[in-house]
């Protein structure tokens, strides 16, 4: 699938749910205490970090984007803390602050890298309901281009359909991170993102992809919610929608030291994904790639845009080249399904010119994906005499894959490409030259297939032909 990176920095997005603030207190142990056999930790060093939600947003601000918070916290020190953090980092905080509770802290004590202890901080706020974050929540919805709602089963999103229904109401997508094992809770949402875990526990055991799938779009229509994209850790990650082709995306990380947090950054590149117009395939899609970054960092961390824009080259240059003819027809299917558009051309390309390249780059902006499917030397010589090719197969191939206008080059060792072309059915048949469409190889079965058949023309001087008649002569003076 062909990715590029929105503008973030146009990402409105509002985030909705549990705040919490992580304290970390990091030091040296060297001695068990004699009141009780516990270690005595000299604490040196004291680091506070915005959890739950807040991660969310603080995702978001990290890829550029402008996004927004609500949640409840108490009115106390811990709640100050956490919404300076935020606001230093670029997030608007628009707490709901509740005299007498507790902001919900979770305090870890740490030495040589190890948790010795957690301390949690919290009441749950009793009594709170989703619907007490409206007076904050709806006013924010005119200038968002999505919400998420991250629930960590804490308190601020009981029954989260008041805050839905305000944001569909609005004509803004929702996307929930969810717990819990009813998924009713959420409907009206446009996506739900549970971890294959949580998934499972409300479907039960899944055998393969198409299990997951037919038991996705049951919960789906159950439930009342567009999509489910279900993260399945070194599986990659599915996205499901009734009536639509399944999306299933292979993990994109190399090394994986750390999943805390990576929910929070899928949910925060696809929101802004979204939030930029993006499909939500592409969106996902870019969401995954932002996964496979943030798991290979230690603790709690966050992507940007320049990791993003990296991890996009390098993938972009692992699914271009030379490929066979099974891996072609997988590239396209995978492609199709995302709802890329595919070119497709054929020839000798014997002796590269600059009338190949600017053919090529006109046959390219007829779509977003360009085949070139390239006659083995067997053909060529069939076609084009004993004295041909000049350059093996190999090396035509290894050329045109170079070049920044093709996507996938493929060899065919008939005379003409009838059969590739009919295995591929491309949206677009290009062919140049003085040709009528009809006589072009492969016209009929594209055509059958909804699609067209294009005659472009070559860039005036420049022949393969013409080239070795002037290195002969020029050999033979």
């Amino acid at each position: 699938m062909k990715i590029t990176l929105p503008p973030f920095d146009q990402a409105r997005v509002l985030v909705a749910g549990d705040l919490m603030l992580d304290r970390y207190w990091h030091g040296g142990t060297d001695r068990i205490s004699p009141e009780a056999p516990v270690p005595v930790v000299h604490v040196r060093d004291i680091e506070q970090r915005p959890g739950g939600a807040g991660n969310v947003a603080l995702n978001l601000a990290a890829l550029g984007g402008q996004p927004g918070l609500v949640g409840v916290t108490g009115q106390d020190d811990a709640a100050d803390d956490l919404a300076s953090l935020l606001e230093n980092a670029g997030v608007a905080c628009h707490f709901r602050r509740q005299p007498g509770a507790a902001t919900i802290t979770k305090l870890r004590v740490i030495s040589r890298h190890q948790q010795l202890i957690r301390l949690d901080f919290e009441d749950g706020f009793p009594g709170t309901r989703a619907r007490d974050l409206l007076p904050q929540f709806r006013p924010l919805l005119a200038d968002c281009g999505a919400v998420v709602l991250s629930d960590y089963a804490k308190g601020a999103l009981r029954d989260p359909r008041p805050l839905i229904e305000a944001a569909r109401e609005a004509g803004v997508p929702v996307l929930v991170d969810p717990k819990g094992r009813d998924f009713s809770i959420y409907r009206g949402a446009s996506l739900i993102t549970p971890n294959l875990g949580e998934f499972e526990a409300v479907v039960g055991h899944c055998q393969d992809d198409a299990e997951l799938v037919r038991r996705g779009e049951v919960l789906a229509r159950e439930c009342g919610i567009e999509a489910i994209l279900i993260t399945r850790g070194e599986d990659g990650m599915s996205l499901v929608r009734p009536g639509e082709v399944p999306v299933h995306l292979p993990a994109r990380a190399r090394e994986v030291f750390d999943v805390t947090g990576a929910g929070d950054t899928v949910i925060a590149t696809l929101a802004a994904g979204l939030a930029t117009g993006l499909a939500l395939p592409q969106a996902t899609a870019l969401a995954n790639l932002a996964a496979g970054i943030v798991v290979a960092k230690l603790g709690t961390a966050t992507v940007s845009v320049a990791e993003l824009r990296r991890a996009l080259q390098e993938q972009e240059q692992s699914g271009r080249g030379v490929l066979t003819e099974p891996e072609l027809l997988h590239a396209v299917a995978d492609a199709r399904a995302h709802g890329e558009r595919i070119v497709m051309t054929n020839g000798c390309f014997d002796l590269l010119h600059a009338g190949h390249v600017a053919y090529l780059e006109q046959a390219r902006s007829r779509g977003d994906r360009l085949i070139v499917a390239v006659n083995d030397d067997a053909s060529v010589r069939r076609l084009k005499g004993e004295e041909r090719p000049i350059n093996a197969v190999e090396q035509r191939m290894a050329v045109l894959a170079g070049l920044a206008s093709v996507d996938w080059v493929v060899p065919f060792g008939e005379d003409t490409p009838a059969r590739v072309i009919g295995e591929v059915l491309p949206d677009v048949l290009v062919k140049g030259g003085d040709y009528r469409p009809e006589e072009i190889a492969g016209h009929d079965a594209v055509v059958a297939h909804g699609g067209r058949v294009e005659i472009l023309d070559f860039l005036d001087g420049c022949s393969t032909s013409a080239m070795i008649e002037r290195m002969q002569s020029s050999t033979n003076r």
